[in-house]
This record gives C-alpha cells, sequence and structure tokens, in this order.
C-alpha cells in the first residue's frame, strides 16, 4: 500500500489519516488561499483544494482539502480568521447561530482527479463576548476555518452538529475513502 501524500500543512488532517491506519506523508502545497473569490462555498472550497494537490507533484496520490464557513444569513463566505480583532468579531457574528462548514477535497492519481464536497451544520452556542475573547486568546483556532476547533477546548462554543463529525475537524473520511478506493488504493491493515 503507497502511502497517500497530504497536500495540507493541518494536524487534524493529518491524525484522522493517523488514526484511520492510512500511511501518509505531508507535504505543504504553499497555495495563497486568499486568491480565491468565488461567492459559493462548495465551489470554493473544491476549487482550492484541487489546487493544493494539484501544487503537489507526486507519482502517488495526493490529497488536499480546505475548509470553508459559509454563512447562509449573510451570504459571507470565510476561511481562517486574518487576524486577532477578526476572530473575533467573527466567532461573535456565530453566536446564537447556525452556520454551515464546507469542506472541499480533492484526490490526484496518476493525472485522474476526484473531487467533492461535504457540509456540516453547526449551531454556535450564545456565549458571552468576554468567552470568546478569553477564547481567541488562547490562539487554539487561528488557524482554522470559522475561527474554532470544535474537537478541542473550542467545544464549548458548539451547541448541535448536524452531519459529518469527521467533516468538523478536518476530513470527511468517508467520501475520501470513496475516491481513493475507486483509485485502487485498499487497506491492507
Amino acid at each position: 500500500m503507497r502511502p497517500i501524500v497530504l497536500a495540507s500543512t493541518s494536524p487534524y488532517r493529518a491524525r484522522i489519516l493517523a488514526e484511520a491506519g492510512i500511511p501518509y506523508v505531508v507535504v505543504p502545497p504553499g497555495v495563497d488561499e486568499t486568491a480565491f473569490a468565488d461567492p459559493d462555498p462548495a465551489k470554493r472550497a473544491v476549487a482550492i483544494a484541487v489546487a493544493k494537490a494539484r501544487a503537489v507533484a507526486s507519482d502517488g496520490i495526493v490529497l488536499a482539502a480546505d475548509q470553508v464557513v459559509y454563512d447562509p444569513d449573510s451570504g459571507e463566505v470565510f476561511g481562517k480568521p486574518r487576524d486577532t480583532d477578526d476572530h473575533v468579531r467573527r466567532l461573535l457574528g456565530l453566536r446564537g447561530r447556525t452556520h454551515d462548514l464546507v469542506t472541499g477535497w480533492a484526490v490526484v492519481c496518476d493525472g485522474a482527479l476526484r473531487s467533492g464536497v461535504e457540509r456540516t451544520r453547526i449551531t454556535v452556542r450564545d456565549v458571552s463576548e468576554a468567552e470568546i475573547r478569553a477564547y481567541v486568546a488562547t490562539g487554539e483556532a487561528s488557524g482554522c476555518a470559522g475561527g474554532y476547533a470544535a474537537e478541542a477546548r473550542g467545544g464549548f462554543l458548539i451547541e448541535r452538529v448536524e452531519g459529518d463529525w469527521l467533516n468538523v475537524i478536518g476530513l470527511p473520511l468517508f467520501r475520501v475513502w470513496d475516491a481513493l478506493r475507486d483509485l485502487g488504493w485498499r487497506f491492507d491493515g
């Protein structure tokens, strides 16, 4: 079984692969995510994932993913917070409301491309501004779409998750497994 080339620096995606027993090597893709501005969250996330996968040259299987948050009320699509003020502003805007966490993923092997998107609906608790500022000060999720890490300290922010929990963490593994198998990859323990 060939290791998967993970075109990502996300420790969360790496952990999902490791816990699933999928051998992988990490190669940072070096793609400027801010250059993608499609207002459709699914198209934006998939475009970034495809760009990341194609940016990593390999003779093996390359896997990439990207997450964006979509606020259906405002129509805003955003990724990682730009700075501390943006981080606080985004979390204040999400509190007490439901949004979509959209993950685009792409798998490239020998020129073949498989890609897709997974949406998970997340409701954020109506927490205080002081709690949000305290959370942002931890720095935990400054590199995460939406500005929270639901699987860590940021869990206190989350009231409800509707959909794939692994998608929330960083990678819709069940969808990716289908693509890997379609490209000939098989689990061998």
